[in-house]
């Protein structure tokens, strides 16, 4: 997030695919750290042994998430009120966001996967979520000022969803099983 701060307002040429380029900071790509570290971290585990332990330990799994994420928040919150810049807000929701989606994508690709798809949404948001005139479009959230209400929903509806796939995530037999 500091390193995002410090960035500043530079930023990535990425071409559109549809309407008016729009501004997209390199600030951006640095939120995706925190959540591939997370990613990085449920995927070294042993899953025979976690599906089959004593003690279930997929509620530790989304606890660790949305405390990555409560601790993204609590920084932007503090680089905010030290700075007084609504990148910090942007990054801080962002983080998040991408914290929501590993939590959410983690059970159903695995890690690396999930690491991979989650690199790819800011791509794709900036490639393809730019209307005509130059506003983000209503789904490309990442893309949306810090105060959108509307960006805020889809974090808070990525870390729920997010919770409850890490917690209530799949039971696959042996033979099926991967490492996620």
């Amino acid at each position: 997030m500091l390193t995002g701060l410090a960035i500043g307002n530079l930023e990535l040429p990425i071409p559109v695919l549809t309407g008016q380029s729009g501004q997209f900071l390199l600030a951006h790509l640095m939120t995706l750290i925190p959540a591939a570290t997370l990613l990085y971290g449920l995927g070294r585990g042993d899953s025979r042994a976690t599906n089959t332990a004593l003690r279930n330990i997929r509620h530790w799994d989304a606890a660790l998430g949305l405390l990555t994420a409560a601790a993204g928040a609590a920084i932007a919150v503090v680089c905010y009120l030290a700075l007084d810049s609504d990148l910090a807000v942007i990054l801080g929701r962002n983080v998040a966001s991408y914290v929501g989606l590993a939590l959410l994508l983690h059970p159903f690709l695995g890690y690396q996967l999930a690491a991979a798809a989650i690199a790819a949404v800011p791509l794709v948001l900036a490639a393809g979520g730019w209307r005509p005139n130059g506003t983000p479009e209503t789904w490309a959230w990442l893309l949306h000022d810090a105060g959108s209400a509307l960006a805020l929903l889809f974090m808070l509806v990525f870390l729920c969803l997010g919770a409850v796939a890490s917690i209530a995530r799949p039971q696959l037999p042996l033979r099926l099983r991967t490492h996620f």
